[in-house]
């Protein structure tokens, strides 16, 4: 296994794939420094706060982990992995320190405001590969002012697989702890699908699988989705629905308040900031140095509907006949020893958004489905 060394600039210096049909492509991936340090968290019981329709709570959670991260590092590019009910990212040793001390706080705010359980872990690249395997990143733009990350080798699913047996464990930090969440938002309304369904799809090797079957395989079910007349991305170009007051407007309230401050006072300015955030929006109101309308494109484009981490996820607006094929192949080749999966329907898909800064381009959009997405389908996961 490789273990190079290499500064923070290692991944903003890889290079940039646009076909995501390439995605098994080996030759894209390239092995993360053997110095950089990974980062995991999920929700515990996730499965429970499903149940108790807290969708939303959920993403928002899982994205708080990147956007802090993301601000503690003060911008600086670091591959992510949004996963709905939590997130997997990597950093180089001068960024570790921050990193850590972020998902800390994280933690704590997600327990004493959302009253979830989030686990979190650091996990050093070395320790992956005296595990005999590897974790490699390549870098797909899913427009032309962002890129994922994506990530291979099976690391990721291993430092997942060791949190949850309880090692790499880092604490939450002190009560009244709170990471700067600067910037993340859930501020429009659940999208109805408009091919019939919302289909959440996860894909994993199965333990011993042939890598060449496996890569295939998620060939396979790109090239079906790609071809069929009966799938179209949950972001279409009319974009989102815009709503006032926002659905997530209690999440961001207590997602950004100081402990000890009036949690009314924030709801109250937050009313009245989205107020005029949707009027701007809804009526294409030019404002400064920003352009609704250039915006809410990027939004489309700027989506993460698809992504790599070990394993396929896709967040698909299909037809039910298309989720039957897929659903099909896809247990053959659970049968074949191919594969895992976990599948769920839903009504709807929902967004994130994470917007360091309105006036550049490079905004984020974790999408999932509205009623359990990807947290229901791991859920799910067989094997």
């Amino acid at each position: 296994m490789s273990d190079a060394t290499s500064g923070s600039d290692f991944f903003a210096k890889l290079p940039v794939f646009s076909s995501f049909g390439r995605i098994t492509d080996r030759n894209l991936y390239q092995p993360l420094p053997g110095d950089w340090t990974v980062g995991i968290a999920d929700i515990v019981n996730s499965r429970k706060a499903m149940e108790a329709g807290r969708f939303k709570a959920v993403n928002m959670a899982g994205a708080a982990a990147i956007s802090a991260v993301s601000n503690a590092v003060a911008g600086a590019p670091f591959p992510f992995v949004f996963g709905g009910d939590g997130a997997s990212f990597a950093v180089p040793p001068e960024l570790a320190d921050a990193a850590r001390a972020a998902l800390s706080a994280t933690a704590t705010l997600v327990a004493e405001e959302f009253d979830l359980e989030l686990r979190v872990a650091i996990v050093p690249v070395a320790a992956i590969r005296e595990a005999g395997l590897d974790i490699r990143v390549a870098r797909f733009a899913a427009s032309p002012n962002v890129a994922y990350a994506m990530f291979s080798g099976g690391g990721i699913a291993w430092a997942e697989g060791r949190m949850k047996a309880g090692e790499f464990a880092l604490a939450p930090a002190p009560p009244g702890s709170r990471p700067d969440l600067t910037g993340l938002s859930c501020r429009f309304d659940e999208k109805p699908a408009q091919r019939g369904l919302i289909a959440s799809l996860i894909i994993r090797p199965a333990t011993g699988a042939e890598p060449d079957r496996f890569e295939a395989l998620v060939r396979e079910i790109l090239d079906t989705v790609e071809r069929s007349p009966d799938m179209a991305r949950p972001v279409p170009k009319d974009g989102w629905p815009l709503a006032w007051p926002s659905p997530g407007l209690e999440l961001e309230a207590r997602s950004g308040r100081r402990p000890g401050s009036a949690l009314w006072l924030r709801r109250l300015l937050l009313l009245v900031r989205t107020a005029f955030s949707t009027f701007i929006l809804r009526y294409h109101v030019r404002v400064g140095g920003f352009d609704p309308a250039r915006y809410l494109d990027e939004l489309v484009a700027n989506t993460d509907y698809r992504k790599y981490d070990d394993g396929l996820r896709l967040t698909l607006d299909c037809s039910p006949d298309l989720a039957d094929d897929l659903e099909g192949r896809l247990r053959r080749a659970e049968a074949a020893g191919i594969a895992r999966f976990g599948l769920h329907r839903q009504e709807a898909s929902l967004i994130t958004c994470f917007t360091p800064s309105a006036q550049r381009s490079d905004h984020l959009h974790f999408i999932d489905g509205a009623s359990g997405g990807y947290a229901t389908a791991s859920i799910t996961l067989k094997g």
